[in-house]
């Protein structure tokens, strides 16, 4: 072992010593963490889902594209995702309202409508209220109230416009696509027709032509 050798290991052996009774005499802090060695090496960054991240230096981007998460291959569905066919603007609302049912394996029976009280209660309660009055603990708050579901205006409402609200959102409520599934929007639905119909309600069937592309349900929806 030459010279140059054994300075370097001497050196790294004197550092290795301080490190250590740096650490480990004096009186410590029982909640302190320690002391961390190159945390960048098992310290990931935070980084969102599917963003993609650029070091910019004096304007001009250096170094790659970092991708927090690969992308989907433009133009491909996921596996067992069924794509809302209806954009977020007034052609699309009104189209959902047309056209947009209850699928058929979403059935008007005990367990759903107990999953649609239970979603509504923790979604909606706080500015609907339990009666769907519009008199929820937040909606007292709000610069204006929601309308009561018993209202003309939503009694009248198709089904397919109350999907389409929930999903992209409608004035100050926000969207909820993010929160519940497909699935689990028709549910509060269900309670919410239950809500406006005690006795039950008759929902037309969407046009047959209409129905293959918009998943929606050929037979009344309430069967």
């Amino acid at each position: 072992m030459n010279k140059k050798a054994k300075q370097i290991i001497s050196l790294m052996a004197v550092f290795g010593c301080v490190a250590i009774a740096s650490t480990s005499c004096g009186k410590k802090d029982p909640n302190s963490p320690g002391v961390e060695f190159m945390p960048d090496m098992y310290r990931s960054p935070s980084l969102e889902t599917n963003m993609a991240y650029v070091t910019i230096e004096n304007g001009k981007q250096t170094g790659d594209t970092l991708q927090a998460n690969r992308l989907p291959v433009n133009g491909t569905i996921p596996r067992g995702f069924m794509p809302y066919p209806y954009a977020n603007d007034t052609s699309g609302y009104a189209n959902a309202g047309r056209y947009l049912r209850r699928p058929v394996d979403i059935i008007r029976n005990a367990e759903n409508l107990a999953e649609g009280e239970e979603l509504y209660g923790k979604f909606c309660t706080h500015c609907h209220g339990t009666n769907g009055e519009a008199d929820g603990l937040v909606a007292a708050k709000l610069s204006g109230a929601p309308p009561s579901y018993k209202g003309p205006v939503v009694m009248a409402l198709p089904e397919g416009k109350m999907f389409h609200s929930i999903y992209y959102g409608k004035g100050i409520m926000g969207a909820h696509s993010s929160q519940v599934s497909k699935a689990e929007i028709w549910k509060i639905i269900l309670h919410i027709q239950k809500l406006q119909y005690p006795n039950g309600v008759e929902v037309a069937a969407a046009p047959v032509a209409d129905s293959a592309a918009t998943g929606a349900a050929k037979v009344p929806a309430n069967k």
